[in-house]
């Protein structure tokens, strides 16, 4: 059998193919190991500190939270608003009092 000469194309496309390798095989032990109970040394090290925040510091985003949802709403809400409308009593007779005639009308058409 011949011997392969080695030149950098070869070699720089092995590298990359062993790289390749690497990544996916870095990636399945890391899948792995939380499933195992390992330590937790390496999380530690990418996960970032928790932010704490006082109480007076929550209570000024909670204000400044309600302060930017009502110029949301008053912006949404209708500049002028009609006022409820309400009826005469002597509006309410009139009606009633058609509403009347008128089963009278069909009950009368109903005996016939």
């Amino acid at each position: 059998m011949p011997q392969l000469k080695l030149t950098a194309d070869i070699l720089s496309a092995a590298l990359e193919g062993f790289e390749a390798q690497k990544n996916r095989i870095d990636a399945r032990i890391a899948e792995i190991r939380p499933m195992l109970g390992g330590s937790g040394t390496e999380q530690a090290e990418t996960a970032k500190p928790k932010r704490r925040v006082s109480a007076a510091a929550k209570r000024r985003m909670a204000k400044g939270q309600r302060l930017r949802w009502k110029k949301i709403k008053q912006a949404a809400a209708p500049e002028t608003t009609k006022p409820k409308r309400t009826m005469s009593v002597a509006g309410r007779k009139r009606i009633a009092a058609a509403q009347k005639k008128r089963w009278a009308a069909i009950k009368k058409a109903a005996q016939r």
